[in-house]
């Protein structure tokens, strides 16, 4: 009886103690699911999110923004934009003559939650909706870091968010 309990417990002891070990199927889940979000970073087209272990669950395709033709108030300055189809402010303080601009979307929610970001770090942000139309999508929330009466201010401010935001670029409000 006692041969019994005691095979009992040592084949017990060794079940839990395999069974603790991690798996190498696990590991290559990881390293699998971490390889495609880094090829899908360096693609900027589509990029596999995994959910619960599956990464063929959910699926976000980025779409690639074309850039704004930049329309100069003054000859020469072509990092100087306007928005000849108008726009509204839908958070934030009203803009200036001269805006950096550090972020566009198409929706509000993720203007805002960047706004809300610059906020944080001490920036009075605003959030403007344009009713310009790009790649066929209108509207666009640009996200307003600061804003100022004189340009030189403006390039300023711009050149110290460059680091952060490198695609930052100044708007011209008429």
């Amino acid at each position: 009886m006692k041969k019994n309990l005691l095979f009992a417990i040592g084949l017990g002891a060794v079940l839990v103690l395999t069974g603790c070990k991690s798996q190498e199927s696990a590991y290559r889940k990881s390293y699998e699911q971490a390889m495609a979000q880094e090829k899908a970073q360096t693609a900027g087209n589509t990029s596999v999110v995994s959910v619960s272990g599956n990464p063929a669950q959910e699926t976000v395709t980025v779409t690639p923004v074309t850039p704004v033709t930049p329309t100069a108030p003054t000859s020469g300055d072509a990092e100087v934009r306007t928005i000849n189809e108008g726009f509204t402010v839908v958070g934030g303080a009203q803009i200036k003559a001269y805006s950096v601009v550090v972020g566009s979307f198409l929706t509000q929610a993720n203007a805002e939650g960047l706004m809300s970001r610059l906020r944080e770090a001490g920036y009075s942000s605003t959030v403007i909706r344009t009713n310009e139309t790009i790649n066929g999508q209108t509207p666009w929330y640009r996200v307003i870091a600061s804003s100022f009466d004189t340009k030189d201010a403006a390039i300023q401010s711009r050149e110290s968010l460059k680091p952060t935001y490198p695609g930052s670029w100044l708007l011209y409000a008429k």
